[in-house]
């Protein structure tokens, strides 16, 4: 791989994230309603990993960046509580079996919490840090380079 191509700026690469994370839920609602169980469990574990590193690397690079830029240091740390509350149902996900009548509905719970959270990132914060002092582009390419080592332990 050369280093000729660019990262995606923060927020680019977040909102991916975001839209990676959508469509595995999709996928697992696509599979519960199969009674996919197998399938149901590989999906929730893949939305479980990219949660994982996702909220790691808005939480060690983006958010102090953004609340250091911010006004408003409430909306990072609201979103930091919203991540706390997604890593517990995270840890209760990877806990309980596929085949627990819990399982799906911890899995659609997740989905509301990052659904919600998503809506607020990308209504609010991401704007507003858009339009502070922050290099979005050396922020993008700082989490890219994070994000692919957390990924390559999990993997």
């Amino acid at each position: 791989m050369t280093k000729s191509v660019s990262a995606p700026n923060a927020v680019d690469l977040l909102i991916q994230d975001h839209e990676k994370v959508k469509k595995l839920f999709k996928e697992y609602e696509r599979l519960a309603k199969k009674g996919d169980t197998e399938g149901k469990q590989e999906v929730a574990t893949h939305i479980c990993e990219e949660l994982t590193v996702h909220t790691q690397i808005e939480e060690e690079i983006f958010y102090p960046a953004a609340k250091a830029a911010l006004d408003e240091k409430e909306l990072v740390n609201e979103a930091a509580i919203e991540h706390a509350s997604a890593k517990i149902l995270i840890d209760q996900i990877k806990k309980t079996s596929p085949k627990d009548e819990m399982y799906d509905a911890l899995l659609k719970v997740l989905s509301e919490y990052v659904d919600h959270h998503v809506k607020e990132e990308e209504t609010e914060m991401f704007p507003k840090a858009k339009k502070a002092k922050l290099d979005m582009n050396a922020l993008g390419a700082r989490m890219m380079e994070r994000k692919e080592a957390l990924l390559s332990v999990t993997a």
